[in-house]
């Protein structure tokens, strides 16, 4: 241990020496954002702060490029039968400062994370969290007060990455450089792990640049990067007209996860479900998947991808054909305004691009269709609607119905949705928590405080000889297998 301490210390150096000894050339990578994004820090992360934050400090697991959960400072683990215990098994090693990875450093370092969540849509999907216990040497277990099927999945997610006393354990070791974080892995050798034979001819230093969108598509398109990572529908055009008609080297994710409208006042009929519900009713999901350019996407009436509940409020008219609901719409919207009063022009708050240009003018026009006139507005302006795009951290009910919860959104809410997702995660049998579960979604749905469109738009540009991308469920594009570092 003295002697991998030793080598930490002086590690700076050896990068030094490595990357100006015949290691490849660098990778420049541009991520679509503001020029500061890679140097976040904090619980909220940007795409960029996302992947520079999983480089520089591995969480107990991590995410490979296919989205897969994988070893990172835990080497092994196990969970005890009743799901309520996670033991890691940490891999020998230290922290940056010489600190030994053990079960205590390892044990503070994952506190601090977690309170750095507090308040945040993660925190909440980490709830279950009861104790974090240091066991003997490199061992730390993970205590929970009710099951959490995904915990594995949440402890990889960037923002669960430890730091240890002001520094994370790599696998990669960041410097500015100039507007780029440049990202150098470490020799696997001085993380405690074996090195591979011919490791350093194989590995190259990562340039991360965050940029805006038709920024990143021209210098892609003029052969300044090989990789675009970050897209989102907003700037999809851009990238549409880059790829050509080929559109090969466009990579969509195949990401679960809410993309629609959140109703961000009570102002007028907007504080009524019912008067909500008929902006719902009134969308044709097909058109605005064609003004999108996204053949195949497919529009989604409820919030939640899963199988509806029989029972759910509004759930009849989901399958009734687009006249019919818009009929029904245009009575509610009259009924409405004659009850509630009129609150003119709803303000829709859409960040900017040409895709954002398009999905409102095909809302617009499905609006007008009941009497509404939609205005757009800038992101940061509040409106009476607004953008909800996330990807979800785990597929179940739990992430959407934490998203739409009381403690996440900015509008109207509904507490008795969120008392029943409360009773389901405090339930022992499986079967009345998934009762509870599909009746907090159902009224979730009924409450119409979001209106689904389909599901989050995440796109990258990568060039066919690029190794080390897949598309993935997560969206997630970790840059160690990017600079060729086997993991």
């Amino acid at each position: 241990m003295r002697t991998l301490r030793v080598a930490l210390a002086v590690l700076p150096a050896i990068l030094v020496c490595a990357c100006s000894n015949g290691s490849a050339p660098s990778a420049e990578i541009d991520v679509i954002g503001a020029p500061m994004d890679p140097f976040d820090t904090g619980p909220r992360l940007s795409p960029a702060g996302q992947l520079v934050r999983a480089a520089t400090a591995e969480g107990l697991v991590g995410l490979d490029e296919q989205g897969r959960v994988i070893p990172a400072l835990a080497d092994r683990w196990i969970v005890t039968d009743d799901g309520l215990s996670y033991i890691f098994r940490l891999r020998d090693g230290a922290w940056p400062g010489g600190a030994e990875i053990s079960g205590e450093t390892a044990k503070a370092a994952l506190r601090s994370a977690l309170a750095g969540l507090a308040g945040t849509s993660l925190g909440l999907d980490l709830s279950g969290v009861e104790e974090i216990r240091a066991m003997a040497g490199r061992v730390v277990e993970i205590r929970l007060s009710r099951p959490v099927p995904d915990l594995l999945q949440l402890l990889a997610q960037p923002e669960l990455g430890l730091v240890y006393k002001g520094s994370g354990g790599g696998p990669m070791v960041l410097r500015r450089n100039g507007d780029a974080a440049a990202l150098t892995p470490i020799p696997p050798g001085h993380l405690g792990l074996p090195q591979p034979a011919g490791w350093r001819e194989r590995v190259r230093t990562v340039l991360v640049r965050a940029v805006p969108a038709h920024v990143a598509t021209e210098r892609f398109a003029t052969g300044q990067v090989d990789v675009v990572l970050g897209g989102r529908f907003e700037s999809l055009p851009l990238a549409q007209a880059v790829a050509g008609l080929s559109r090969r080297p466009l990579k969509l994710d195949p990401a679960p996860g809410l993309f629609g409208l959140a109703v961000a006042t009570s102002r007028g009929w907007l504080a009524v479900a019912e008067c909500r519900e008929a902006m719902a009713l009134t969308i044709d999901r097909d058109a605005v998947a064609s003004a999108l350019g996204l053949g195949g996407w497919g529009g989604r009436a409820a919030p939640v991808p899963l199988p509806l509940p029989a029972t759910m409020p509004g759930g009849s008219w989901i399958d009734r054909p687009l006249a019919e609901r818009r009929a029904e719409a245009s009575a509610r919207i009259a009924r409405c305004k004659a009850s509630h009063g009129d609150p003119g022009p709803l303000r829709l708050a859409l960040p900017d691009g040409p895709g954002a240009e398009a999905l409102h003018a095909s809302l617009a026009q499905d609006f007008a269709a009941i009497g509404l006139a939609l205005a757009r507005v800038p992101a940061r302006v509040p409106g009476d609607l607004r953008l909800l795009d996330a990807v979800a951290r785990y597929p179940r009910p739990d992430w959407y119905l934490h998203q739409l919860s009381c403690a996440t959104l900015r509008g109207p809410c509904s507490a008795e949705a969120d008392a029943r997702l409360a009773a389901a995660q405090a339930q022992t049998d499986p079967a009345k928590s998934a009762q509870l579960l599909s009746q907090a979604q159902g009224i979730s749905a009924g409450a119409a405080v979001f209106i689904p469109l389909g599901a989050p738009v995440r796109w990258s540009l990568v060039r066919e000889r690029v190794e080390g991308f897949s598309p993935n469920p997560a969206a997630f594009h970790p840059l160690p297998p990017l600079a060729g570092q086997a993991l």
